[in-house]
């Protein structure tokens, strides 16, 4: 936790993709280029954040962003585990955080509103889909709210010249 910041200091709202996209895409863009969270490899424009966010917005499910005075320093979101009507109570989280802002809180306090907005969308099960199984922030994360442990894909990735694999975790929401 930052000295002298609480978790009351972290406002997490609904995102705007108006608002938001612009930042979302910058916290996003980092982690694709330097991160093995995410297995996309090009930066991701504010339009095609916006995009997303829209899409996620229209199905009426939760994307959220973490403010500290006022400035977007993460985002969570989660839709529809895959898109066959079976899926329709699982759904996929993702949460990403300003690089540096990592280690502060913003992810834990993201992913609570984002279970509690999941349950009020009427998702049943939450699935974490964490690339890379040396992601240990990523998975330390979901085990600390609740998340167990539930396979690991090797090798399933490519990414910065090595083989990457996926660890899957899952919790009732």
């Amino acid at each position: 936790m930052l000295r002298g910041m609480s978790l009351s200091d972290i406002a997490v709202r609904p995102a705007l993709p108006a608002r938001d996209a612009s930042a979302v895409s910058q916290i996003y863009s980092h982690h694709v280029l330097h991160g093995t969270g995410t297995f996309e490899e090009e930066p991701v424009s504010a339009d095609s954040m916006a995009e997303r966010m829209v899409f996620v917005h229209a199905r009426g499910w939760p994307w959220l962003v973490a403010e500290i005075d006022h400035l977007v320093v993460g985002y969570a979101y989660c839709a529809q585990f895959r898109d066959r009507a079976a899926y329709r109570y699982s759904c996929e989280d993702s949460v990403y955080v300003r690089e540096d802002h990592i280690g502060r809180g913003i992810g834990r306090a993201l992913l609570q509103a984002l279970i509690e907005a999941a349950s009020a969308y009427g998702f049943r099960r939450m699935f974490a889909v964490i690339g890379d199984s040396a992601n240990r922030g990523s998975i330390a994360l979901h085990a600390g709210l609740g998340f167990a442990h539930a396979g690991i894909l090797h090798r399933a990735g490519f990414k910065f010249g090595r083989e990457l694999d996926v660890v899957f975790m899952e919790r009732a929401v």
